[in-house]
């Protein structure tokens, strides 16, 4: 799903839309597609107002958000936890089962990131 368009370009696409101009010439003003031009002048032309549509994703904390406080305790007893011993500690303790790229997420949610270096490997390779 696109970003929708911002609150500026939408008013400034009505306000052109009641000078007169066609939405094709106001797509090409704005610098929006044909396509999009012509949505928002069916939607005017409609009486509607140009507010972007509600998001039907679901906007919830996801389904690790429960054990949170479980996983941040997990890793300050074992700074050095892998993601593999987390998700394994999670299906143990609370027989819930999550993939390594969603425990990724939920800690990147809280705050906590791993970058890898590329440097870092260098040197370990180098010194073998």
């Amino acid at each position: 799903m696109p970003n929708p368009l911002s609150a500026d370009i939408r008013a400034r696409f009505e306000l052109l839309f009641a000078q007169g101009l066609t939405g094709r010439e106001i797509g090409r003003r704005l610098m929006i597609s044909a396509a999009s031009a012509s949505r928002l002048s069916q939607r005017l032309k409609r009486g509607l107002r140009l507010t972007p549509a509600d998001n039907p994703r679901n906007t919830g904390h996801g389904r690790l958000a429960p054990y949170h406080d479980f996983l941040i305790e997990l890793i300050h007893q074992d700074p050095d936890i892998t993601l593999r011993e987390l998700q394994g500690a999670l299906a143990d303790a609370h027989d819930v089962t999550a993939s390594v790229s969603g425990l990724d997420q939920a800690l990147k949610r809280l705050g906590y990131t791993y970058k890898k270096r590329a440097s870092l490997r260098m040197n370990a390779s180098a010194q073998r």
